[in-house]
């Protein structure tokens, strides 16, 4: 199994904005200073909010086309294509880029061209265009050169080598960059930059089975990322090194430090990958029981996120091992699920379409000499036909348009019958369309054939969680557990739907949903708040009863938050209306931080909502990408008292 290869792609690395020229108009010089002020601006809201970024370098263009400023008219450009590749449209961004470049290149600014075919060749990277990102990677090292800007040379030689990267057959050209790479990583004190160059070097080597060499590179890697998010990778790819080499307590540590220090980051890629490669080891142990645990907890969370080459990787080994533990319905099951979800991730090998292709000319000329026989048959029949015809003729004809007439009559009544089935089709997919998906996203989705996906600068987010899940689960059997679950996420349907607010999707007993999408609205922070205490309601109904049968209530912790996010349909053939950002991320985080029976909200919502409830401040966490977080449990609405003014 193959290392995942560490990609650095240097899209925000550009010259300070401070340093462009002010002195092509000097007697628009509050002029030039105030371009610089937008792109400044609009540089700091890329993460946050890219329609601001956008907005803000717009003006910038303005003003630098007005005052004829060149290099601010070409930073302005970069500027809205950053933000547009921020929001995921690359065609707008690449067309602000190449009119960019275009700029940069009038000015014969060398470092600009640098930046602008770099930033032009991840994106063709994005959409696995390797050729042409390769050609972008090269032209950008070129001018890096001319420029003799180091860093734009190093962003430029890693790039390269990630491309090169992706192919065995082209791993020595990687290692070949990623080499000239390191010195200047090292030189410009770059241990980001550092760190993962090391851990792809080493990955190359262990692919050589030079396992010396790998596990050099893998603990620089280790020391340059210190303790940092970085060292997740160098910490997995040791560990898959110690389990080829037997060494299972160490691997097992490895993957462990990683697992421990991706779950406190709540990257779910990198859980992903460090519990595939615990199960890998205990695979290797001849430890089945304990390979599959970890295998079966992988899987949830890459369903989750549709990590979908990991997920192959999970359905193909638990096909195997449960076939070595002799369950073969089961190994069936993920068998089938590997064959299916592998079609959808590999297209057919190149000599195979070939072969296809030879294959369908050849079925075609043996068809054409079939149909010249059968012709010549029709020929032959024909003029017996006509004898026929010749001795009785008006039999003949009457029974031709007899049997015409039997004929549009079957025609006539198959297309009637045809019709039915596609207009009941038709009402069966717009019905499913309406249950799974909002309403105004059906529709775009049915007028369109597909559904945008869109920007939200206010969404509120709730996560709902069950304490001790796992535990009383056990207790009980799947159709009890799955009855009681149901009965829940039923009322809560009610609830939302009363509240106006939009159901994105259950995770074993979570339960989330979103306010103020797809129909943007000012309410939405107020709706979630009254949704959260009825949920907290219809659970004390429920804990009540259960009470009384001696039953284990179901304590519920509920965390919500307000922010930007981007929502949209994702899948093919299962459609599912889906939200991305910091803002799911930080909610998720306020639920799991909060205590059952509770309702814990972030600072952000609490600006919204503290003047119609009353709050308790709880304190702060550290959340990823965001910084740390205050957090309030919301108590009851606010008691509004009539005051009499006596005269």
């Amino acid at each position: 199994m193959k290392f995942n290869k560490i990609i650095i792609c240097a899209l925000l690395i550009s010259v300070p904005y401070y340093g462009i020229s002010q002195t092509e108009n000097t007697k628009n010089l509050a002029d030039t200073v105030q371009v610089n002020n937008y792109l400044q601006q609009s540089k700091e809201r890329f993460n946050d909010n890219p329609a601001k970024a956008i907005s803000l370098a717009i003006e910038a263009k303005k003003l630098a086309e007005k005052i004829k400023f060149p290099k601010g008219r070409a930073y302005a450009l970069k500027n809205i294509g950053i933000a547009y590749y921020f929001q995921g449209k690359y065609v707008e961004a690449l067309d602000n880029y190449t009119q960019s470049l275009n700029q940069f290149k009038e000015i014969k600014d060398n470092v600009g061209i640098a930046n602008l075919y770099n930033n032009i060749g991840v994106i063709y990277y994005d959409q696995g265009d390797d050729a042409k990102a390769l050609e972008n990677y090269l032209q950008s090292l070129k001018y890096a050169e001319l420029s003799k800007d180091k860093l734009r040379i190093l962003s430029a030689l890693n790039n390269v080598g990630g491309v090169y990267n992706i192919k065995d057959a082209t791993y020595d050209k990687a290692l070949h960059y990623y080499l000239l790479a390191l010195p200047l990583c090292e030189e410009l004190n770059r241990t980001e930059e550092l760190g993962a160059i090391s851990v792809n070097i080493g990955s190359i080597y262990f692919d050589k089975n030079d396992d010396t060499k790998a596990l050099h590179y893998f603990n620089k890697a280790l020391k340059a990322y210190g303790n940092s998010e970085g060292s997740l990778n160098a910490y997995n790819a040791m560990g898959k090194l110690y389990k080829r080499e037997k060494k299972y307590d160490q691997a097992l540590e490895n993957h462990q430090k990683a697992l421990a220090l991706a779950e406190n980051l709540n990257i779910k890629i990198s859980i992903i990958q460090s519990l595939i490669g615990m199960g890998n080891v205990y695979l290797d142990k001849g430890d089945f029981k304990t390979a599959l645990y970890f295998f079966n907890r992988a899987k949830i969370p890459a369903l989750e996120i549709q990590a979908k080459h990991e997920i192959k990787d999970i359905y193909q080994v638990l096909s195997k091992v449960y076939a070595k533990t002799n369950n073969y319905e089961k190994a069936f099951e993920y068998q089938s699920l590997y064959a299916n979800i592998k079609d959808t991730l590999y297209n057919i090998e190149s000599d195979k379409k070939l072969g296809n292709l030879q294959f369908d000319f050849d079925l075609q000329k043996k068809q054409g000499e079939i149909n010249l026989l059968t012709k010549d048959k029709a020929l032959q029949q024909l003029a017996l036909e006509r004898q026929k015809i010749a001795k009785n003729s008006l039999i003949a004809v009457l029974g031709l348009i007899c049997i015409i007439g039997l004929i549009l009559y079957r025609d006539y009544r198959n297309k009637i019958r045809l019709n039915k089935l596609l207009d009941q089709q038709k009402v069966e997919i717009e019905n499913l369309l309406a249950n799974i998906l909002p309403e105004e996203v059906a529709k775009e989705l049915k007028e369109k054939g597909q559904a945008t996906p869109r920007y939200y600068e206010s969404v509120s987010v709730l996560f709902t969680d069950f304490k001790s899940f796992t535990a009383i689960a056990e207790t009980l059997s799947p159709q009890q557990v799955v009855a009681e679950l149901s009965e829940c996420f039923t009322m809560f349907d009610t609830i939302i739907e009363r509240n106006n607010l939009e159901k994105i999707k259950t995770i074993g007993d979570s339960y989330m949903c979103a306010g103020g999408i797809p129909t943007v609205n000012s309410t939405h922070p107020i709706n979630i708040m009254k949704a959260a205490f009825e949920i907290l309601g219809f659970m004390n109904e429920i804990n009540n009863r259960r009470k009384l049968n001696g039953a284990t209530p179901w304590e519920i912790r509920i965390g919500i938050h307000t922010g930007p996010l981007v929502a949209g349909v994702v899948g093919k053939k299962k459609y599912a209306y889906d939200i991305w950002g910091s803002t799911v991320n930080i909610a998720s985080r306020m639920e799991s931080n909060g205590e059952p029976g509770q309702i814990n909200i972030s600072a952000a919502h609490y600006e919204l909502i503290k003047h119609e409830y009353e709050c308790e401040y709880r304190g702060k966490i550290l959340a990823k990408n965001a910084g740390e977080i205050d957090m309030y449990f919301v108590k009851q609405k606010v008691t509004v008292r009539n005051i009499e003014v006596s005269a």
